[in-house]
């Protein structure tokens, strides 16, 4: 199989990395300057190059904003055999935009991500396959994550959205307001110490990503339950109410998995 990758970022680089081995991979990125570092995979300056290439799989791994731009640019080149495919964490969108195309497409989400995740261990980590993606598609990616030992969910486009709303708008929203009340501290704690870290990790992703997760359908309903448990929790702290924080508590520990 031979496999084009289009963007150099870091997951665009971890792919390539991970399947040049295995597969004939070329890679492509606006920035040349990117391309020196890849071994094992041939590196394309124009999308003509891609068209000589004959790719059975283009993997589109550039930012969310560009994503549909860069198909839209790009799938001429291709041949119509080529199955073209999506590694967004946002599908908002997609499912149209594929239908409309009428081309063959796999849709993943590896939910690790460049930032957080530890790419040289994925046993504990998770990917999304989109089960209205080509059977063809859908098994190439099953087998890809199964070999690193990630575990794969199937979800349909609708799905993902409401899991990704739920997963991450929740972490996104409370790390931003512990970012908000932050100030300099000479002195931190552990625990300042690894959100703050966290809080850096999420910030350095870029603002169009973050905007996107947080303005999705499905992410206000996730956000206001971070409201409603404040609400509650101040309440508790501004009656001094230490049955109620107990009884609060013991809920937290049970809902992470924690015995009380």
């Amino acid at each position: 199989m031979r496999i084009a990758i289009i963007g150099a970022g870091n997951m665009g680089s971890w792919l390539v990395e991970s399947l040049c081995l295995d597969y004939e991979v070329g890679v492509y990125d606006v920035d040349r300057s990117k391309l020196k570092y890849f071994f094992n995979s041939r590196k394309f300056l124009y999308f003509d190059e891609i068209a000589d290439f004959t790719p059975d799989l283009l993997i589109n791994a550039v930012s969310l904003d560009q994503t549909l731009p860069l198909f839209d640019e790009i799938i001429s080149y291709l041949p119509e055999k080529c199955i073209i495919s999506d590694i967004t964490s946002v599908k908002s969108g997609l499912a149209e935009y594929y239908q409309k195309l009428g081309r063959r497409f796999v849709s993943t989400h590896p939910m690790f991500g460049p930032t957080f995740g530890n790419v040289k261990d994925l046993s504990d980590q998770n990917a999304i396959i989109i089960s209205e993606s080509d059977e063809e598609g859908k098994e190439f990616f099953r087998e890809f994550y199964s070999g690193l030992k990630i575990k794969i969910h199937d979800y349909t486009f609708q799905e993902h959205d409401k899991t990704i709303a739920y997963s991450l708008s929740i972490p996104f929203a409370s790390t931003m307001v512990f970012a908000a009340c932050m100030k300099e501290q000479e002195a931190p704690g552990t625990t300042f110490r690894k959100h703050n870290s966290i809080a850096k990790g999420l910030l350095s992703e870029d603002d169009y990503l973050l905007s996107e997760i947080l303005l999705s359908p499905y992410s206000l309903r996730q956000v206001e339950r971070i409201s409603v448990q404040m609400e509650a929790l101040i309440e508790m702290i501004r009656s001094r109410d230490k049955e109620k924080l107990k009884e609060f508590f013991a809920m937290l520990r049970s809902n992470i998995g924690l015995e009380s």
